[in-house]
């Protein structure tokens, strides 16, 4: 919205007064300008050109030193920033696989001869198992999630127009899944490629998804463990997933569950290290 007021017209007024009108001559010139333009002296105009001129190559220099060569109106920085973000995603996924592969190695040279009793051996796989690092089988549904086309409209009458963060997963979305599923009796959850445990946190930043050191772009798929009929009866009744399939309806945003029968759900592979702020000394 832009507001106008009425201004008064430049020139619009009567020119008449003191130093407005045209001074006449009567074809002599003082003394002191005479004087002036006789000695040569330095017109303010001439100042104020070669001072301009100065400013100018102040601030051609000023670019070139910070281009240093480059082209500095793209967005060749930001670029080589998702780059990065992107390598080092990856590169986090490898971490995680060779750290999973020699703890399989450990935990099987452990197993050889530990010392412990058959007891002992049952409750820490028990353990293991409760703690999401351990393969997991069993009946499993998938979720999937989606942003809405880019062009969506309100498809059923008395909704407004879409806003631009009608149309993307958010993170309680994400979050509303995944609680929904832990309340119908999931026995593992596993959200892109990597599986949940106790101290997984689900996280947005913009339109992109980081979980535990990763970043993954939609569409998002969720995949429990567990009794097929009470998972899809939990995503049911959940009054925040409610919500979102107002949004799946009206802009069309993405939602799919499919039962996928038996799987195995991988084990978690990355560090089960609580991480906690301390402080400097």
């Amino acid at each position: 919205m832009s507001n106008s007021a009425d201004s008064p017209e430049a020139g619009s007024g009567d020119s008449s007064g003191p130093g407005s009108g045209t001074a006449e001559s009567d074809g002599s010139s003082s003394p002191a300008t005479g004087d002036a333009s006789a000695r040569g002296g330095v017109r303010p105009v001439r100042v104020l050109t070669v001072g301009v001129f100065a400013l100018a190559g102040l601030i051609f220099f000023a670019s070139f030193d910070t281009a240093k060569g480059t082209n500095i109106r793209t967005d060749a920085s930001l670029l080589k920033l998702s780059d990065l973000i992107q390598e080092r995603s990856h590169k986090n996924g490898q971490l995680d696989e060779s750290n999973g592969a020699l703890r399989d190695d450990v935990e099987a040279l452990a197993e050889r001869d530990d010392g412990s009793t058959e007891a002992e051996d049952a409750r820490l796989t028990a353990l293991e198992k409760n703690a999401g690092t351990q393969r997991l089988k069993g009946q499993a549904i998938t979720v999937t999630l989606n942003d809405a086309p880019p062009n969506a409209t309100a498809k059923l009458p008395g909704y407004p127009e879409p806003q631009p963060d009608y149309l993307v997963i958010h993170q309680q979305d994400l979050q509303a899944v995944v609680n929904a599923l832990w309340l119908g009796g999931a026995k593992g959850i596993k959200v892109m490629d990597q599986r949940l445990i106790s101290t997984s946190a689900v996280r947005c930043v913009g339109n992109t998804l980081i979980l535990q050191g990763r970043v993954y772009s939609p569409p998002y798929k969720i995949q429990a463990v567990g009794d097929p009929e009470k998972l899809q009866k939990a995503l049911a009744e959940s009054k925040a997933i409610q919500n979102y399939m107002v949004y799946v309806n009206v802009y069309g945003l993405g939602w799919k569950v499919t039962e996928d029968g038996p799987v195995t759900l991988p084990g978690y592979s990355g560090t089960v290290d609580l991480q906690y702020a301390k402080p400097v000394e």
